[in-house]
């Protein structure tokens, strides 16, 4: 199964950080495996070091960073939207219902830590 990163997870693999776990991170360098990263991943981070909570990632040209890891874009089509705002639950972070809705529709494991995402398998 190819897999989708969630937006903590691909900031992790970006920085180097070491808080990815090793099976995730065999499956993000698996070959075998297309790695899919949300306009919507992007959308998040550059807000986030907008309002000056992840500073760190400020000075990274998110797109090139993305690309050069052959990673692959995954834009949000009509369908992710629909999907997102009818998702059931209480889950209220609008990015990580996209995320979450993205995974579901193309088949993708979703790769995170977050323990609410378990909820929608």
């Amino acid at each position: 199964m190819d897999l989708r990163l969630d937006t903590h997870a691909l900031i992790w693999w970006l920085v180097g950080d070491d808080r990815i776990a090793p099976p995730a991170k065999a499956a993000i360098t698996d070959e075998t495996k297309e790695v899919f990263v949300s306009a919507a991943s992007l959308w998040e981070i550059v807000t986030k070091s907008r309002l000056g909570k992840l500073p760190g990632m400020a000075a990274f040209a998110l797109e090139e960073a993305v690309m050069a890891q052959g990673f692959s874009p995954l834009p949000i089509t009509l369908r992710h939207g629909q999907m997102a705002g009818s998702l059931p639950g209480g889950h209220r972070d609008p990015c990580d219902r996209m995320l979450i809705v993205q995974a579901m529709a193309e088949g993708l494991a979703l790769v995170s830590n977050k323990a609410a995402f378990d909820f929608y398998g």
